[in-house]
């Protein structure tokens, strides 16, 4: 059998807090954002900035951790997987959501800074 590769790695910005509830069975999950942002310079000298938003899911105790240490703007590294759900709503339209399922997640500062 062949195998493939799902592996996402990102260093970025927390969105606000964590939300974090349990599954019907106990189990934790928490969801956030992360935000990540690149720049360059164009080659007629022109500073350019470009911010990509991601869903990210965490679960057990992964989760757990997410809501004791994790806050608004707080900068973090996120390893996982991306996961693409879908659902039909109450009108019968087809939605989709792209998610980072988490793995491993490092909070890199307590203060939401990269150099702080």
């Amino acid at each position: 059998m062949n195998r493939g590769l799902n592996k996402v790695m990102l260093i970025g910005w927390v969105d606000g807090q964590p939300e974090v509830r349990q599954t019907p069975t106990g189990r934790a999950v928490a969801t956030f954002t992360l935000a990540t942002s690149r720049s360059w310079t164009s080659s007629e000298g022109e500073h350019h900035e470009e911010t990509e938003w991601f869903n990210v899911v965490a679960w057990g105790s992964l989760a757990e951790i997410c809501e004791r240490r994790m806050g608004h703007e707080q900068h973090v590294y996120v390893e996982g997987r991306l996961q693409t759900r879908s659902w039909e709503d109450n009108q019968g339209r087809k939605h989709f959501r792209t998610e980072v399922v988490a793995h491993d997640l490092i909070v890199l500062t307590d203060t939401g800074g990269l150099y702080e």
